[in-house]
């Protein structure tokens, strides 16, 4: 879908980006603040922005409950939704074209003017409670954070954060909202048609009643390298694992490009080196790996599920295919051949308005960098051998990661399995 987009910086200091799509039928609402799980104001109610995002959507300024809001918001088939991580909170929201402005408003009334109480507040933490114990039940739920607590992430895990919502109180609540709600601390993106539009949009945006505040900074880990650790569960029939590698800088665009024609040539399709290989042994039914780049690091992961018995085996792959690309052995076809897959994706992921609007989202609202779409065919078919092969090779030459696994085996087992793994480190 064609389109065209402006970032906008408001007289009260929000900033965000309008994406006109002419012909659109849909309008798509993203609101973001930095103020996820590591704004709290102490660890030990942790879950205060959580709980808050939940409160987000009840009583406000024109509204006496949830229920009567929710009503009015969905009558012509709108959607809304929030998310908290560690370090955001986010409003999304979709509508049809002709009632964007009653649909805004209504935003409005849920990001700046919520009225917390007490009722709202004890039947949130029961929904949170719920939410987060049954998070318990879901094997990569509970690895991925131990993976990064081992790393040195200060975070927590999902049954110490169960320990702190007894003592959310509402005045924590309403001090959360104050610290971080704020117009300095907004970014926003709204996409679809918007010609003839963007002046009202701006003007009722800047009319929000956000105080000052500021954009705060994202905090700053020490990562480092940890033992292989098992987090044992009876009813685990067989390992789920998740294996992390760091290097402590952010990647260039070329080099993020890179690894994700990399992470397609190992693991993205059933005929990929790692995981295809895998597949026509039947060791494994699914497994991934994904590079990110973060706020102050990246990362390369690598996570699936096996079985006990055929783990081993698996992960001889892994270490197989993994030595050969560290010795350079990637052939121009396979690079060739990440490339145009790639430029299939691309041109996919630009069907609905909601999609147009995510491509520029993880970014802008990370470092407000706007990135160039029309340019990513070029980005692409830059992707070269070279870069892929140095770029693989910082990420064991920095030698910080971990393996840990769910799984009712014992603990030797996943040491065996890491240490198959440090082979890929010990001459790098």
């Amino acid at each position: 879908m064609k389109h065209t987009i402006e970032e906008v910086r408001l007289k009260n200091g929000a900033r965000g980006l309008l994406i006109d799509i002419p012909g659109a039928t849909v309008m798509s609402f993203q609101f973001h603040f930095r103020a996820g799980n590591r704004y709290v104001k102490s660890k030990d109610i942790y879950e205060t922005a959580h709980i808050m995002e939940h409160m987000a959507f009840g009583a406000n300024a024109e509204y006496k409950n949830e229920h009567d809001y929710e009503a009015d918001f969905t009558k012509n088939g709108a959607y809304h939704n929030a998310y908290t991580s560690e370090f955001a909170m986010g409003y999304v929201a979709e509508c049809a074209d002709f009632e964007w402005d009653r649909v805004l408003h209504l935003q409005r009334l849920a990001v700046c003017e919520p009225r917390f109480t007490n009722d709202s507040l004890e039947a949130e933490k029961g929904n949170v409670r719920n939410e987060l114990t049954g998070f318990l039940n879901n094997h990569n739920r509970v690895l991925w954070p131990k993976v990064q607590q081992l790393l040195g992430e200060d975070i927590y895990s999902y049954r110490q954060r169960l320990r702190t919502i007894a003592d959310v109180t509402l005045s924590d609540i309403k001090e959360h909202h104050a610290r971080t709600h704020t117009a300095d601390n907004l970014r926003f993106a709204i996409a679809g048609k918007l010609q003839g539009r963007k002046s009202e949009i701006k003007r009722q945006l800047e009319e929000w009643p956000l105080p000052g505040g500021e954009r705060f900074e994202i905090p700053r880990d020490e990562l480092t390298s940890a033992n292989p650790a098992l987090i044992r569960r009876k009813e685990a029939s067989n390992l789920t694992f998740g294996w992390s590698m760091i290097v402590p800088r952010e990647l260039s665009d070329e080099e993020s490009d890179a690894m994700d024609a990399l992470d397609h040539i190992l693991t993205g399709t059933m005929h990929s080196r790692i995981f295809g290989a895998a597949r026509q042994k039947g060791l494994a039914y699914g497994m991934f790996s994904d590079t990110a780049v973060n706020f102050h690091e990246s990362s390369w992961d690598f996570g699936g599920q096996v079985n006990l018995e055929t783990a081993s085996q698996l992960f001889d792959i892994m270490v197989r295919e993994l030595n050969s690309v560290l010795r350079g052995d990637i052939t121009e076809a396979e690079v060739e051949a990440a490339k145009s897959y790639g430029m299939g994706r691309y041109q996919m992921g630009a069907q609905t308005v909601a999609q147009i609007a995510n491509f520029y989202l993880n970014r802008y609202f990370a470092d407000g960098v706007v990135k160039d779409y029309y340019k990513v065919p070029e980005f692409i078919q830059n992707t070269t051998r070279e870069c892929i092969i140095d770029t693989a090779r910082e990420f064991f030459k920095s030698g910080t990661w971990v393996l840990a696994g769910v799984s009712s085996g014992e603990k030797e087992d996943l040491v065996q399995l890491n240490d198959k793994l440090a082979v890929l480190f010990e001459t790098r």
